[in-house]
């Protein structure tokens, strides 16, 4: 399945991953920030942006994402990249890194959780996953609710595909990624906002399970969810402060 994706600058590799109806839109500024010296890919998920809808729910699933991811990296023609991941992008970015550590070279997770190992807690996201879709059935675009990642415009094939993501790639199904997080070693930025209450406490755990492999937690003032979006100076900073202080 063709996704929509787009590289900017020269240099070490950086791939951006957005998070649930979101899209690369809210990497645009950062693909800016660091194309002098990096070459950044920015891609929409399945489903969202620009990036075809397929009719048939098998072709949403997480593994089927980190087949696009690798699609992107060997389009590129780099074995290594640094993967960062919003939300459900970051989260795929460390399910990535657990299959495929050769070509994960460090990562950026922001507004992130490693998924959950209570039965009971995956069941309530997943109730979540499906109210989102519900949601869009309902009331077609107009069902998202608000928060400052989320545009309408930019997803170019309507509420449909929106829809199977909310079904097929969000939900959790297992415990594979928490429980792997220690089999993870390149180096780690994690990064939330103050007021991003409901992933600090997954940043805070993330940051120390990922302690040795040089985990790293920024937490960026006055900042929600996306903080690319609402701050991204300090975000951009705290990107170029941990991608010079590794070699890539």
């Amino acid at each position: 399945m063709p996704v929509h994706s787009e590289l900017h600058g020269h240099g070490p590799v950086v791939l951006f991953t957005h998070g649930y109806g979101s899209s690369s839109h809210m990497f645009a500024a950062t693909a800016a920030a660091l194309a002098a010296d990096h070459a950044v890919i920015m891609w929409d998920l399945r489903g969202h942006g620009r990036s075809v809808v397929p009719e048939l729910s098998a072709e949403f699933t997480p593994e089927h994402c980190l087949d696009d991811i690798t699609d992107l990296l060997d389009s590129a023609g780099t074995e290594r990249a640094v993967l960062g991941g919003h939300s459900l992008g970051g989260y795929l970015s460390l399910a990535y890194a657990q299959q495929h550590p050769d070509r994960v070279a460090g990562l950026i997770l922001v507004g992130t959780g490693p998924g959950f190992r209570n039965e009971d807690a995956r069941a309530r996201w997943n109730e979540m996953a499906e109210g989102f879709a519900a949601a869009l059935e309902a009331r077609g675009l107009a069902g998202f609710g608000g928060s400052d990642e989320l545009r309408t415009d930019v997803h170019r094939g309507g509420p449909g595909g929106l829809i199977l993501a909310a079904r097929g790639i969000l939900p959790q199904r297992d415990s594979a990624v928490i429980d792997g997080l220690g089999t993870i070693t390149a180096p780690a930025l994690v990064v939330v906002g103050d007021r991003d209450r409901p992933f600090q406490a997954s940043s805070e755990y993330l940051a120390v399970k990922l302690s040795g492999a040089g985990g790293h937690l920024v937490v960026i003032p006055d900042c929600g969810h996306a903080p690319p979006v609402t701050q991204p100076g300090p975000f951009h900073a705290a990107v170029r402060t941990f991608l010079a202080d590794h070699e890539w």
